[in-house]
C-alpha cells in the first residue's frame, strides 16, 4: 500500500548561535531549497493538505509529498514561498488567528529568540500565491490544559476567524505542541475540518485516521541523505515519537 510523507517545517532561516533554544527547528533557506529541488528532480510533487487529501483518502496514487509549515513565520513567506513557486509545489502553513503580526511568545521561556509571525496581509499574500492556510488554534495553546469550552473555542474560533481574513475555507488543523486528547479530535471533526495533523512521527497511508495524521519532521540537521531516508523509506516509522 502507498505511504506518504507529510513533511513538517517550522522556521526557514539560519539558526542563531548557541545558547539560543530549539535551534533544530530552523532549516537554512539553502537547505530547504535543495530539498525541494531534489523532490522535483526525482519526479515528486510537494502538495498542501487540500491537494494531498485525494491521496490520503485512497482516491489517487502518485509520487507526492505533503508539505506543512507550523506557526506562520514571516521567514516562511520570505524564504519558502519563492522556492515552492519555482518548483510548482503547494504547501499548508498552520497559523494562529490571535497572533497574526506578533511573535512566538510561547517559545521565549525555552530560550528561543523572538521571530515575527505573518500578519493578516501576509497570510493573504501566501494564499494569493496559491498556498494554503491551516488553523493552529487562536493563541498556540496546550489544548489538554484547557476546559473543554475554551478548547472548543480555540479550535472552532480559529477556523472562522481565518476564513474571514483569507476569504476562503480553512479546512485543515494542527494540534499545537502536538498535544491533544480524544475530545479534541472530536472537536476538530465537529468544527468542520477535513484533517488534523500531529507531531507523532511516521508516514501516512490511505485508511489512517485523518484527524490524527502523523508527519515527518525536517530539522536543521536533516541533510540530503537523511532527507531521502525520511521521505522514501520506512525510517520515520521506526523512530520514537
Amino acid at each position: 500500500m502507498s505511504q506518504y510523507a507529510i513533511l513538517t517545517y517550522h522556521q526557514i532561516a539560519q539558526a542563531p548561535p548557541p545558547p539560543a533554544g530549539f535551534r533544530s527547528l530552523y532549516v537554512p533557506p539553502a537547505r530547504f531549497a535543495s530539498q525541494m529541488r531534489l523532490l522535483k528532480s526525482l519526479g515528486y510533487r510537494g502538495l498542501s493538505m487540500p491537494d494531498l487529501m485525494p491521496y490520503l483518502r485512497g482516491e489517487r496514487q502518485g509520487k507526492v509529498v505533503g508539505i506543512t509549515l507550523d506557526d506562520g513565520y514571516c521567514n516562511n513567506l520570505e524564504h519558502a514561498l519563492p522556492v515552492l513557486q519555482a518548483c510548482g509545489f503547494t504547501a499548508t502553513c498552520y497559523v494562529m488567528s490571535g497572533l497574526l503580526g506578533q511573535s512566538n511568545h510561547w517559545d521565549l521561556a525555552h530560550g528561543v529568540l523572538p521571530a515575527d509571525l505573518m500578519s493578516a496581509d501576509q497570510i493573504r499574500q501566501w494564499v494569493r500565491a496559491g498556498m494554503d492556510i491551516g488553523a493552529h488554534t487562536h493563541k498556540h495553546v496546550q489544548l489538554p490544559t484547557l476546559p473543554d469550552a475554551q478548547a472548543q473555542q480555540e479550535i472552532t474560533g480559529c477556523k472562522s476567524a481565518l476564513e474571514d481574513i483569507v476569504g476562503q475555507e480553512v479546512a485543515h488543523f494542527c494540534y499545537p505542541f502536538g498535544m491533544y486528547a480524544p475530545e479534541h479530535v472530536a472537536m476538530a471533526r465537529a468544527a468542520g475540518y477535513a484533517s488534523a495533523t500531529t507531531t507523532l512521527r511516521g508516514k501516512v497511508q490511505p485508511g489512517d485516521d485523518l484527524f490524527t495524521l502523523v508527519r515527518v519532521p525536517v530539522v536543521r540537521s536533516t541533510y540530503l541523505p537523511q532527507f531521502l531516508l525520511k521521505v522514501f523509506t520506512s525510517y520515520e516509522n521506526q523512530r520514537p515519537s
